[in-house]
């Protein structure tokens, strides 16, 4: 069973539902796996007419519903699978469905009435069962992070209000459709710029000169016990050989080398080696190329 990233994991044990049949329940330590195989399971016990309150149920628990729907999107996305060998599509798609439909209602709930929470001055305008703000849309747009989320609810919402039987009209804010398509171009054209900038990046590094990482052939705790030895015990005018930060060492040493077998070296082995304190992951004093002796 493939998982979706779920930010929340909110199951029960079943001696404590209170809702067992809408309930996620887990009786042991709630993980991600066993969470999204048990979320999976209850989509195939559940009748299809249960689907709508399960959808509703699951969304009050949760902090954010909108997270919740895109991960539980996902996990149907990734065991499409699962579903076509059980044959259970009808079941996959009605329930897209119902978290599209939910998804839309969330999303276009804080902007329904009461009109009072947002002053007149920042309506653009109203029509028999909501009204449109330019003003709550740039607040909900701050908190979404990808740019094509962004794109789609501002369509969204445009094609809401050129649909919209209107009933009145702020004369002193511009037109609700009008600022919504401006605001896409907006980002359309940051979205240019970034990729310029970009590929500024990959230009200008690939003027560097190219290079494959070189590979150990002694002892990975050798080799980095050398560098310990530059850093921390060979000095010139009281200063370290190599003077810099242990990361950045980490850095140099993951990004060029390879280990004797050919294979990536682990920033977390390096750092370990490179721990003073951590002398027993160092070479023994008869394997240790003592360098000071060389100079």
């Amino acid at each position: 069973m493939q998982t979706a990233p779920f930010v929340e994991l909110l199951a029960a044990p079943s001696a404590l539902s209170k809702n067992p049949v809408y309930d996620i329940i887990i009786d042991e330590k709630v993980t991600l796996q066993n969470y999204c195989n048990a979320l999976v399971e209850k989509i195939f016990t559940l009748r299809q007419s249960d689907f709508p309150a399960f959808i509703n149920y699951q969304s009050d628990q949760v902090k954010n519903t909108i997270i919740w729907l895109n991960k539980l999107e996902k996990l149907l996305a990734n065991n499409e699978e699962v579903f076509i060998l059980r044959k259970a599509l009808c079941r996959y798609n009605k329930l897209y469905t119902l978290i599209e439909k939910k998804r839309t209602e969330m999303q276009s709930s804080s902007l329904k009435d009461p009109v009072s929470k947002t002053p007149k001055k920042f309506i653009n305008a109203e029509s028999e069962d909501r009204y449109f703000s330019f003003y709550e849309i740039k607040k909900q747009l701050e908190k979404i992070t990808d740019d094509n989320q962004k794109i789609l609810l501002l369509t969204k919402e445009m094609f809401a209000y050129q649909q919209a039987n209107i009933e009145f009209i702020n004369q002193k804010t511009p037109f609700y459709d009008a600022q919504c398509t401006k605001e896409i171009e907006n980002i359309y054209a940051l979205q240019k710029i970034q990729s310029a900038i970009e590929k500024a990046q990959i230009h200008k590094t690939s003027n560097q000169m190219p290079f494959k990482k070189m590979q150990i052939n002694c002892n990975l705790n050798q080799f980095i016990d050398i560098h310990f030895q530059f850093t921390r015990e060979l000095f010139v005018d009281g200063k370290p050989i190599l003077d810099g930060s242990v990361n950045d060492l980490v850095a140099i040493v993951v990004n060029s080398f390879l280990d004797k077998e050919g294979k990536d070296i682990s920033p977390e082995t390096v750092k370990t080696i490179l721990t003073p304190s951590r002398t027993e992951k160092r070479p023994k004093p008869h394997k240790r190329i003592d360098i000071d002796k060389m100079l």
